[in-house]
């Protein structure tokens, strides 16, 4: 096993959206459980990809399907924890593309928790992977344009 990662500082990130924790989010140790956060992974990049109008999640003929996700934890939070969920493109491939994610406290310094969400493009109808549409492209390299500090 590699070293642990640490936590990230908010300059890792560009974009940001703020969540709320909900009173079910919670579990019976008192903060929010781990499977929570994968939620909060997805509901992070696919409101960024509908805002975009890049997504709609029932009509587009090509589709971004989650393959691999990792959260590593490093405090815990809890309802009615104000959150925000920082997003950035980390790789950028033909048919893939991978993000960081850092769970926040809302104005907090360094995250909470850590994540890494992997899309692979596929024909919908097929389930065979394709090349990101151009019009999702222009969007993911903004996204990882302004992650590497080129902040606009």
């Amino acid at each position: 096993m590699g070293d642990r990662p640490t936590p990230l500082p908010r300059s890792h990130f560009f974009t940001f959206v703020p969540m709320t924790t909900r009173w079910h989010d919670n579990d019976v140790y008192g903060h929010v459980n781990n499977v929570i956060y994968y939620a909060f992974f997805d509901t992070a990049v696919n409101r960024l990809l509908v805002e975009a109008g890049i997504l709609d999640p029932v009509a587009n003929a090509t589709v971004g399907l989650v393959v691999e996700t990792r959260c590593t934890y490093f405090a815990s939070i809890a309802f009615p924890d104000e959150i925000e969920v920082g997003v950035r493109v980390a790789h950028l491939g033909r048919s893939s593309v991978r993000y960081d994610l850092g769970v926040f406290r809302k104005g907090e310094a360094q995250t909470c928790a850590l994540g890494e969400f992997t899309h692979v493009y596929v024909d919908r109808a097929s389930q065979k992977s394709v090349p990101i549409p151009d019009t999702v492209r222009v969007v993911l390299v903004a996204l990882a344009d302004q992650s590497t500090g080129e902040k606009k």
